[in-house]
């Protein structure tokens, strides 16, 4: 009775929550825990906990707070705590590994020929479990055998990670396939070094030789870029790209000889090397272009330097700049022509509208003149004459220089043509006078000028009783 009292007592205490609330019971703590739990699970940022425990009310719980501790209603008390146990054990267990035929894409088992196949397909494949080189070049037997240059690529890039050089280079060499493919690689990613070693390896020299010699368009100073190309005039090349390649050294010698050296269109030309130009000899044409010294470069300046330019582009400089030097010296137009065994026709074109463009028609006369051996003089030229006044026409050559060439065409219908054309009104009367052809040059007479001594000529010739008109 005493202990009922007690609990009587206790109970009509008045409990307060954490929350500031009357706690009524023990039930209600249980189910209070209870409710705590739900809204835990209502948390977003925490796991879900699954609380769907028996309820734990007074009256149908079958079991007392104090029968948890002394052990009473053990039944009731196993049933919860076996329904807790399973429920936390389904939240935290871990997931178990899904069956290796659902991770089939990365698997590392396929055949060199799976591989192969597979990407094709653009699956990603691993090629590190390819290690014996037997099992490697399979791997590439497969890919070539698929036709399909980017799977080729990278398996040569795998190859060439994962073998010595000089393994994947003789077996490169009986492969022809691969081998392009590989070569293309390296000179794409400008790998120069180790594409220099497979061509030494193949024994291809003179693919060594241009490799090489290809190296000195990265040369930006014109004086590394000389002194390289001297060095490759010893590469082992063909007969006639030997020759080439002492061609270009000598010309961009000459070039710079002619861009940075004084009076040097006096000095006598001989072998030397630039270093050892005597230290006056300074800024030819530059100083010649900034101190006014000479006509030609005040009236037509320079738009460029002529260091490494084409041989015609030269020569045009030198027919431009220094066309009346003598022969002995660098810049000499006809010592260019003699050096580098230029074509008469070539070097014909280059002066001629070099001269044009100057409007030095002394100079173009001088140079369709030539002699026999009876010495008469006579105009001849390498060009049509035809293509000859085009040239001059494109200079704006006066009607008086275009006439003397128009004369010069053989056929009677282009060379009247041509006369009407530029206004050379004494070629077209005297072609129709030379025919006989009285209504042609009657017709004429109609264009030109009246009371110009053209339609005088005209009236003289179809009064001369002397002529035989056909018409």
């Amino acid at each position: 009775m005493v202990e009922e009292d007690d609990d009587e007592e206790d109970d009509d205490v008045e409990k307060v929550s954490w929350s500031g609330k009357p706690v009524e019971s023990i039930s209600w703590s249980v189910r209070e825990t209870a409710a705590s739990n739900q809204r835990t699970d209502r948390e977003p940022a925490l796991p879900k906990i699954n609380t769907d425990t028996p309820s734990m009310s007074k009256s149908n719980s079958g079991y007392s707070l104090s029968a948890l501790f002394k052990g009473r209603s053990r039944g009731s008390f196993q049933s919860f705590n076996d329904s807790f146990s399973e429920s936390t054990a389904r939240l935290y267990a871990p997931e178990l590994r899904k069956p290796k035929s659902e991770y089939k894409d990365y698997v590392s088992d396929w055949s060199p020929e799976e591989t192969v196949s597979r990407m094709q397909q653009g699956k990603v494949v691993s090629l590190e479990k390819f290690r014996s080189l037997q099992d490697k070049l399979l791997l590439l037997d497969f890919a070539v055998g698929a036709h399909d240059g980017n799977v080729i690529t990278a398996v040569l890039i795998f190859l060439k990670r994962t073998l010595n050089k000089e393994v994947l280079f003789r077996e490169l060499e009986s492969r022809e396939t691969p081998l392009r493919h590989f070569i293309h690689y390296l000179t794409e990613t400008r790998d120069q070094r180790l594409l220099l070693d497979l061509l030494r390896a193949l024994g291809r020299t003179e693919d060594v030789a241009l490799l090489q010699y290809k190296e000195h368009l990265s040369i930006a100073d014109e004086n590394k870029r000389r002194d390289f190309l001297k060095t490759c005039a010893s590469l082992p090349f063909p007969g006639e790209d030997a020759a080439l390649v002492q061609d270009h050294f000598t010309l961009l010698e000459r070039q710079i000889i002619i861009e940075l050296n004084c009076r040097l269109s006096r000095l006598v030309l001989i072998p030397v090397e630039l270093s050892s130009v005597p230290p006056g000899f300074q800024a030819n044409d530059q100083q010649a272009e900034l101190g006014g010294t000479v006509d030609v470069f005040q009236k037509f300046p320079r738009r460029a330097s002529i260091v490494n330019t084409p041989l015609v582009t030269t020569l045009y400089y030198c027919c431009f700049y220094h066309y009346a030097e003598p022969e002995g010296t660098y810049s000499s137009p006809l010592n260019v022509r003699q050096t580098f065994k230029i074509p008469a026709k070539q070097y014909f074109v280059t002066a001629l509208a070099a001269r044009a463009k100057l409007k030095a028609w002394s100079d173009v006369d001088a140079l369709f003149t030539s002699r026999n051996w009876l010495g008469f003089a006579r105009k001849k030229s390498p060009l049509s004459f035809q293509r000859v006044v085009d040239v001059l026409q494109k200079s704006s050559a006066p009607t008086q220089v275009l006439q003397g060439y128009v004369a010069l065409v053989e056929d009677a219908e282009l060379r009247i043509s041509l006369a009407q054309k530029h206004k050379c009104h004494d070629i077209v009367i005297n072609t129709y006078r030379d025919l006989k052809d009285r209504q042609l040059l009657l017709g004429y007479r109609g264009k030109v000028e009246k009371g110009s001594a053209e339609e005088r000529k005209i009236n003289e010739l179809l009064n001369n009783s002397q002529i035989r008109w056909k018409n």
